[in-house]
């Protein structure tokens, strides 16, 4: 007979950073061990990726899941790549199509249901990375991810609860086959409970002997096209057919010298890459890393930051200012004059023209390193699921804009903004980091506020990961990690901010993995850390 324990009660624990030559890092323990193990097989740190993701979107379909969308940055021993596998908006998307649907004067698509579904490119990616950079054969670097679909997994404490949360929501469980693959019990799992995923094996199993083709063009994209028909999308095979995840050349910034690396839009990484390039002209190393004046200074470049990414980042081809401007080094020196040392302000976007996500990360012991991230983009995302194939759909489409002002209104085809993102830094052309905080926009927040910590104040990955943290929300808007020192949080009101503390660190502060290269790979090793504020763990070997 199973023990009736009580998930909540705990104490306040402490975690140690790890050591290893090869490591994998996740939100979830199986996660990490799918892809430590897939090395120890005779894999690489791609395959370990792989073999990773495929696993967290099964045991954490609350953030991810195989209709995800995904972007990786890697370093193959030599050299920095990026991959951009989102995926683009049906061919019958306009704003006069939802215009029609819904009716005028909506600001954005759907946030659930098929008009929220763009194409799903996190299958895609895996497949571009295994074709380009993996080392087993992809069945192989699957099967961990099949084997739990079949044989289940025990539901983790935090995701329970962001399933449960779900199920209490009538605009998720009512899409069509939400209930029937999350809910087959009328309710979310208990923690500690069962949780098997056979139509997943089956996608899975697809997806290995077609080298993924079955989700672009074979038995799958024709069972989305007719589940879209069925329930008011407009989705086709063709649609699928015409994705491929794009190799990219990752954007930078310079930061107290280290090279921090993102992906480019429509991803909003570049909004991190702004704010360190404002706190560049500030010495934060002379101040405290947990005080009031170094809080500040940050939130501050972070308002700036979202208030050009907001306005200017849609897909590439749309934008009408380029990264490059938005990155100039006098651009963002002006900025920084904007800021008040004393005071907060609610900042509008400049113009610089001149005339519920899971991040991973793995790296092995030949030095090949992976920051991987894919997401469904809020919770459960569409809520859309076809049972029979395990396959949840996310909701990037909700991330267009129906205002034909705006350089990411939608179109056919075309991406839509995106925040997921993940992180790379260098050092003189050679790798340091591969990291990624999840959640939202505390995304570029929490890449700011770790990097900060590490580079400024010399904390140790896992001590940075551990801090509290904040999240700017809008004008004034703040939230604060209930843990944070009482005398910066009232600084903080001196100031200006309108502050909330906020206890469910999970939704609101996002949830880190970091690995440091600590010398030769295969002599010195890594330190790595996973966040507190999930159930995951770095696993080392």
């Amino acid at each position: 007979m199973t023990q009736s324990f009580d998930w909540t009660a705990g104490y306040p624990s402490r975690r140690m950073p790890v050591f290893g030559r090869n490591v994998v890092s996740t939100s979830h323990p199986l996660g990490a061990q799918a892809g430590l193990q897939t090395i120890w097989r005779g894999g690489n740190a791609v395959d370990a990726a792989i073999a990773s993701a495929a696993v967290m979107a099964l045991v954490e379909p609350c953030s991810n899941g195989l209709g995800s969308d995904a972007y990786c940055i890697l370093w193959d021993g030599e050299k920095l790549h990026g991959l951009n596998g989102s995926g683009g908006s049906p061919a019958t998307w306009t704003p006069d199509y939802f215009a029609r649907k819904y009716g005028e004067g909506q600001a954005r698509p759907p946030m659930r249901g098929w008009d929220s579904v763009t194409v799903p490119g996190a299958v895609g990616a895996w497949v571009a990375l295994h074709d380009r950079f993996g080392k087993l054969p992809f069945a192989d670097v699957l099967a961990p991810a099949i084997e739990l679909a079949e044989r289940g997994y025990l539901c983790p404490t935090v995701v329970q609860g962001k399933w449960a949360a779900a199920a209490a929501v009538p605009e998720i469980t009512r899409q069509p086959g939400f209930a029937e693959m999350f809910l087959p019990r009328g309710r979310a799992p208990e923690v500690g409970e069962l949780v098997t995923l056979p139509g997943a094996a089956r996608m899975l199993r697809a997806i290995a002997e077609t080298n993924g083709a079955a989700l672009y063009g074979g038995e799958i994209a024709e069972a989305m096209e007719a589940h879209s028909r069925a329930n008011g999308g407009s989705m086709t095979a063709k649609d699928l057919a015409g994705f491929k995840a794009q190799w990219v050349e990752p954007i930078e910034k310079n930061y107290r010298g280290y090279t921090v690396h993102e992906i480019p839009p429509n991803g909003q990484g570049i909004a991190a890459l702004i704010a360190l390039g404002i706190l560049e002209n500030f010495d934060l190393k002379g101040l405290s890393a947990d005080g009031v004046d170094a809080t500040h200074l940050q939130i501050e470049a972070m308002k700036l930051a979202f208030a050009d990414t907001y306005a200017h980042v849609a897909d590439l081809e749309h934008m009408r200012v380029t990264p490059a401007q938005l990155l100039d080094d006098s651009y963002l020196a002006e900025a920084a004059r904007l800021i008040d040392p004393s005071r907060a302000q609610a900042f509008a976007a400049r113009n610089p023209v001149r005339g519920g996500t899971i991040y991973l990360t793995a790296a092995d012991e030949n030095g090949m390193m992976v920051s991987f991230i894919q997401s469904n983009f809020m919770g459960f995302g569409s809520g859309v699921c076809l049972p029979e194939w395990g396959l949840s759909l996310q909701n990037r489409g909700h991330g267009f804009h129906l205002d034909a002002a705006s350089p990411n209104v939608v179109a056919p085809g075309k991406r839509p903004f995106q925040t997921i993102i993940p992180g790379f830094l260098t050092r003189d052309g050679q790798p340091v980091m591969s990291f990624g905080v999840m959640g939202g926009n505390m995304q570029p927040q929490g890449h700011l506020q770790t990097l900060v910590r590490m580079i400024d104040f010399d904390q140790n990955p896992q001590a940075a990961c551990d801090a509290p943290r904040w999240r700017f929300n809008a004008g004034l808007d703040i939230n604060v990690e209930a843990n944070m020192a009482g005398e910066t949080v009232d600084g903080l009101v001196g100031r200006g901010h309108e502050i909330s503390v906020i206890n469910d660190s999970y939704q609101d502060f996002g949830a880190g993995q970091f690995i440091w290269r600590m010398g030769d790979p295969s002599v010195e090793g890594y330190v790595a850390a996973s966040d507190p504020r999930r159930d995951g763990y770095a696993a080392v070997g």
